[in-house]
Formats: C-alpha cells, sequence, structure tokens
C-alpha cells in the first residue's frame, strides 16, 4: 500500500459531502503530501483545496509572538517590560506582568471569557477585551510563578503590538510577515475589512447533522486566534522558521526554548513563545468554534505536518502525529 493511499485511509473520516481538512507533509521543505478531502462549504457545494483558508484559531499565537520578537528587534519594545508600561489603564494587580509572561501564559491573568456577559451578542475585540480586564483587579497567580494557558494574554500582546508599531495589528502582521515571506492569502480576518480567498466555514456536528457553526462571539479577538490562512501559506511560514529571513537566530531559539512546565493538560510539554515544545517537536493546536488545526515540527528531522479542518471534532493533534508516522 502506498504512503499516499494510507494517508487516505488515516483522512476517510473528512471524505465525501462532509467538513473537510487540508494535509501537509513537509520533508527537507519539500511538500511530500499536500491534500485537501471534504468541503470548504457545505452549502454552496466548495470542495477544500490545498488553497483552502481556515480560521487558525490558537495556531495564531505564533504569529503573534513573532511580531512582538520583531519589535524587539526593531528596538521598538523589550520582552522585560511591564504590561502597564503599554496598557497604563490595567489595574494594579497587573503590575508585576512583563511581555514575557505574557507570551509564556505565565502572567496570571484572568481569561476574558470567565468575565464576560454570560449573554454577549456582539462579538469582543482585543480592545474589549481589555476594558474587561480594566475591571478585574485580581490575578489567577502572581505572575512567573505559574502557568495557565492565556487567551486574555495574547490579545493584550495584539495591542501592545499596535501600540509599539504604530500599525493595526492586520496590517503589521501583513507588512512585516505576510507580505515578505509571500502568504498573500494569509490575514488577521476583520469585518468588513478584506475578504478571505477561498474561505472555509466551520461547521458542528449537530443531531447527526452538519451545521454551520462559523463565528461565535469571541471569534473577532485577533491576538489569540483571528488568522485565516492555507497549507500552502505555512508552508511558507514553516520554511522561516529555518533561518533568518523573518527572525534572528536569537529570536528563534527564544521562541522555540522552553521557557515554562505545561500544567494541567492532559499532555506533557513545556511552552516556548507561541509554541508548545514535546520531546523534538514543536507544535501549536487551534480550537475554535468549527474549526481545529494543528501545525507539528520536528526541525532536527526537517519534518512538517500540518492538518487543518472546518469541523468542531475531532481535534487532530494525534492525527498529525499518526501521519508523520509515515515518514522516518
Amino acid at each position: 500500500m502506498s504512503v499516499e493511499t494510507e494517508i487516505d485511509l488515516l483522512m476517510n473520516a473528512y471524505q465525501g459531502r462532509v467538513p473537510g481538512a487540508s494535509v501537509l507533509v513537509l520533508k527537507d521543505g519539500k511538500p511530500l503530501v499536500r491534500r485537501g478531502y471534504g468541503f470548504a462549504d457545505l452549502e454552496a457545494g466548495v470542495e477544500v483545496t490545498p488553497a483552502t483558508n481556515y480560521r487558525l484559531a490558537s495556531v495564531t499565537k505564533q504569529f503573534t509572538a513573532a511580531a512582538i520578537l520583531l519589535l524587539s528587534e526593531d528596538g521598538k519594545l523589550d520582552l522585560d517590560d511591564r504590561l502597564r508600561h503599554w496598557l497604563p489603564s490595567l489595574p494594579d494587580a497587573t503590575e508585576a506582568i512583563t511581555i514575557c509572561h505574557l507570551l509564556t501564559h505565565s502572567s496570571g491573568l484572568i481569561d476574558y471569557e470567565d468575565v464576560m456577559a454570560a449573554d454577549q451578542q456582539t462579538q469582543l475585540h482585543d480592545q474589549d477585551v481589555l476594558h474587561l480586564l480594566e475591571g478585574e483587579n485580581r490575578l489567577y497567580f502572581a505572575p512567573g510563578t505559574s502557568y495557565r494557558y492565556s487567551n486574555s494574554a495574547y490579545a493584550m500582546l495584539a495591542l501592545i503590538v499596535e501600540k509599539a508599531s504604530g500599525a493595526s495589528f492586520p496590517d503589521f502582521l501583513k507588512q512585516r510577515i505576510f507580505e515578505p515571506l509571500g502568504m498573500h492569502n494569509t490575514l488577521a480576518y476583520v469585518a468588513k475589512g478584506p475578504s478571505i480567498a477561498h474561505r472555509a466555514y466551520g461547521y458542528s456536528e449537530v443531531d447527526g447533522a452538519w451545521q454551520r457553526t462559523d463565528q461565535s462571539n469571541t471569534s473577532a479577538v485577533l491576538g489569540d486566534g483571528g488568522i485565516y490562512a492555507s497549507i500552502d501559506d505555512l508552508a511558507r511560514w514553516d520554511a522561516a522558521l529555518y533561518d533568518d529571513r523573518l527572525l534572528s537566530d536569537a529570536s528563534r531559539q527564544l521562541a522555540f526554548q522552553p521557557h515554562v512546565e505545561v500544567i494541567g493538560e492532559s499532555y506533557q510539554a513545556s511552552y516556548g513563545y507561541g509554541w508548545r515544545i514535546t520531546g523534538e517537536t514543536l507544535w501549536h493546536s487551534g480550537e475554535t468554534i468549527g474549526f481545529r488545526n494543528v501545525i507539528v515540527r520536528w526541525p532536527g528531522r526537517h519534518l512538517t505536518v500540518v492538518v487543518l479542518s472546518n469541523r468542531n471534532d475531532p481535534e487532530p493533534y494525534h492525527l498529525a502525529l499518526e501521519i508523520a508516522r509515515h515518514f522516518p
């Protein structure tokens, strides 16, 4: 049985008239697998292709971290800067939080989803997250003493990017990351802004039928999860992580080194800057209503597996590991 056939068998659940997935396997910079399965838009009958753009959800965090590192290289900010230096409206409890704490989920910031209104109808934006946190003069723990995954932290990082650069977060990403790398169809999506080419819409299975569940009231927060991209553009991103075409060697070492131990999860990992570190892998998953994604990199083997899907379940991390086993 060929490797292609074995991968197709692994992806069986994504085939047919169902929400689909894109799969990329890169080895030594070359795409050994570059496939689309199922449908990007069930209602319009649009099939998935390698150019299909998915909402990355938390896979976005590695781009937010890269933006911060670029500004650090520019001398526009320091990773040890206090959060309140950039966002002084935050309460006294946040005084000791640094940018590094935000990057590594060790800030103790309150999760905005825990304090947003239960009946929130309109979509929140990063600025709205700031306003929610302005009313929370407390933390989960003293900064730097523990780990708790924090979407709030990455929303604050997006606001810091804007303050330090003078550009909007989507524009900074486009000008400094996406365009230089040739990621021409990748963007941080803003309603009424540029449209998403080749867009995948998210779905959830409800009572045995697929229902479109593409956006939630938190889907417009950009720093923690607002980027749309395809496997083709993520191949360009992956290539840039091996050399200094985007980030300096020193910045990449900071991003990829273990800063804190991940606790409270079903997997073992440390956390870098926007990356989880498990054994020889650098990886991150992304989960939001209607989308489940993962990128797993084995830098020492020059191997990367990306699985992007426009459905609420299942989480594809273990699927990506299974795919990788076919490429020793």
